[in-house]
Order: structure tokens, then sequence, then C-alpha cells
């Protein structure tokens, strides 16, 4: 029985900021691979229809299927939690009503032939699945520990390699290598004693830089130099210096040097040269968010910061553990910006904000310098995500 996929956001909670709000959840990525694109690989069918927040609705991005508020279905039917990050393919699922759970918490509905889904069904047959419970955007890090070495060492399976350059050094095995039609430069180091190291087609590797896995780097990524290990990066993105344990969702620039660790980046953020993140308290103590008057215990030992969509951060910008700037904001005018710059910041320090017409011509010119038309639609959906965050 083919069922057909439908993918469920929570409701709105400071665990998931920055990008509450700013792009279904299921378009966060969880290890190698997004979201929405575990379901897909579990449920071995695409999404049909993503639920969030009825302003995300006609949300634009290439591959994401259409969003609209929570809606009634008919079965056969899944619908998954966007806070979970499944491992492998379901296993064989009853015809009727059932819940899919990992280790005691829900993380997904099924129904059979022409019933109806409307709501969660807490009293339906429950069938344990295997994955990872995310519990806010903090939560990425822990799945890139858990979930990236075994993504990729599937992928060494999936087809044969370019061969490695010459002119590269390779530490530990050269068949733990994947390149796909990218440039690397001579004077490259891949490091495979820790994990896989997969270049997607189009990713370009500057002489100078030393790649750790496990590590992704998504279609047309360039990489300048610099040591990059544990992390998922891409597609699209500009990197330079030290990256540990990171993921960048994508378009994101950080094209100088400046060490960033246990992070995740959103789409189109550009980070100043000499921008530093720290992931360690100095008392080595768990991490802890603040996302305005909510504190969030992480359980974290590592936390760097969690970077919205579109945001920026000055020249010489240092950002303490477990920083969240938010969506849109500017952060500029201060050394050291507090730990939670809500969405759309000017500066960062005080109450000031961007406008909508400022924020969605940077948006504008920002779009075009990795060959993306900022037409009507795209306009329309910035607009609709910083009334929302401004409201």
């Amino acid at each position: 029985m083919t069922r057909a996929l439908y993918l469920l956001d929570p409701d709105p909670a400071p665990a998931w900021a920055p990008f509450t709000g700013a792009r279904p959840l299921s378009e966060l990525r969880a290890g190698a691979y997004l979201v929405r694109e575990r379901w897909e690989r579990f449920a071995g069918t695409a999404a049909q229809e993503i639920f969030a927040l009825p302003h995300l609705a006609a949300f634009v991005e290439p591959g994401v299927p259409p969003v609209s508020a929570r809606h009634a279905v008919t079965g056969p039917a899944i619908i998954g939690s966007s806070t979970f990050a499944p491992q492998g393919v379901a296993p064989a699922l009853p015809t009727g009503a059932f819940r899919l759970t990992c280790e005691g918490v829900t993380v997904g509905w099924g129904i059979g032939p022409g019933a109806t889904w409307d709501a969660p069904q807490p009293g339906a047959m429950a069938i344990e699945v295997r994955g990872v419970v995310l519990h806010g955007v903090f939560d990425l890090i822990r799945t890139l520990e858990k979930l990236l070495a075994q993504d990729l060492a599937a992928l060494l399976g999936g087809g044969d390699s370019d061969a490695i350059p010459r002119g590269s050094s390779v530490i530990g095995d050269p068949a733990a290598v994947l390149l796909r039609d990218a440039a690397v430069e001579p004077g490259v180091v891949f490091d495979t004693r820790a994990g896989p190291v997969v270049l997607e087609p189009g990713v370009e590797v500057r002489a100078g830089t030393r790649l750790e896995g496990p590590l992704w780097i998504g279609a047309g990524t360039r990489v300048l130099g610099g040591p990059i290990r544990g992390s998922a990066l891409g597609p699209r993105c500009v990197i330079r210096g030290e990256l540990v344990t990171s993921v960048f969702l994508g378009f994101a620039n950080k094209a100088h040097d400046g060490f960033v660790g246990h992070s995740v980046v959103g789409r189109w953020a550009n980070l100043g040269a000499g921008t530093i993140t720290s992931n360690l308290k100095n008392t080595y103590g768990p991490a802890r968010l603040e996302v305005g008057s909510t504190a969030i215990e992480t359980g974290l030992l590592n936390l760097g910061s969690l970077i919205g969509d579109h945001a920026k951060t000055a020249i010489g910008t240092l950002l303490g553990t477990a920083t969240v700037i938010g969506t849109g904001a500017s952060v500029f005018g201060a050394v050291r910006p507090p730990k939670y710059v809500p969405p759309f910041a000017w500066g960062g320090s005080d109450d000031a904000r961007m406008s909508r017409e400022g924020f969605l011509r940077t948006a504008e010119r920002v779009l075009p310098r990795r060959d993306v038309t900022p037409d009507a639609a795209t306009r329309a959906m910035l607009g609709r995500i910083y009334d929302w965050a401004t409201r």
C-alpha cells in the first residue's frame, strides 16, 4: 500500500528559534539530509504537503512541497512530525490507524484507506521506529553527531567516486572519500580517520583546506581554505576558516577567517570577516539558551550560535556560547552582542529594527549573488515572514 506523506510542524516555541516562523521546520538539516528528506526515505514517497504556520503558505524554495495550515487528510497516509529525524525505511505498517513512536515519544500517525486524520490520535496502536527526536534547533548539533557518519557511509555505497585529484593527500582510507564532479586544487588534505568525506557536484575546494570526516559538502559550495570537520554544509555556500560540527542550511556566506563551532547557520546568512563563535562555557558546564525571557537548558556541553535566515554579522563580531540571532537581524556596533538578538534587529544591542522595505531591498540585492531571481512570490513570502516576526 502506498501512503501519502504529510509533515506537521509544531506550534511556535522558543526552542525552535531562530527558525520558527521563518521556514517550515521540516526544511532543517538533520545529518546529511533535511528532516523532510529523511521522512521521504522512510515513507518511500515524496512529501505531498507540509502543515505549518498560516503565513508560510506559498513558501518559495526549490524542492519544497506545498505549505499550508493544518487540515484534514484522507488515507491512506502518514503524517510525520517535523521534530523527528527518522533512520532507515518504515517497518511493516498496519492497514488501520497507528502511531509512530521513538523511545516512547509519538513522532507520527498513520491512517488507512478512506479514513480521515485531522488531529493527533493518542489512542492508536503504537509502532516503534528508529531515529532522533528533536527538542529544538540545538538538537541539530546532537543529531549531526549521531547521524552524519552513518549517512555518509551509506552514500559511499551508492556509486563510484571520481579519482582523488593529484596533489591532494589522504590520511586514512582513500575509499572513504566520495567526489562527484568536484574541483579540488593541489594541496588539499582529506582526513577520513573519523568518518567519510563527501563532496557533491560542483563543489570547489581551494589549496590550503583540510577536510576531516565525517563531512558532507553540498552542491555548488566553495571552500576557500582552513580546517573543516564534522559538518554538513550547503548547498551553494562559501566557506573559509576553522569550522567544526556545524550545519549550514545553504546559500550562506562565511568567506573569511574566524572560528565557527557547534553552530546552525540559516540560508542567506552572512558572517562578516573575523566573526567568531564560542562553543564552550568557561565553567565547562551545559549550555543554556536565552530566547527573550525564556531560558532553555540544552544539555549540550558544546553549543555555538544559532543564526537565522538572512541574518548578518559585522566584521570582528564575537558571539558568546549559545547565542541566538533572529531571522533578518543585522548585528553591528557592539563587538559582542547579547545572547539573544531578535528577528530583524538593527544593530543588535538595543530595540532598533530594520524596516520592512529595507529588509526586502537588501534581500533583493543578495539573492542574485547566488543566481536566484528575487521574484514577486519571493518578495511576498519574505514580507509575510517580516510581518509575522514583528507583529
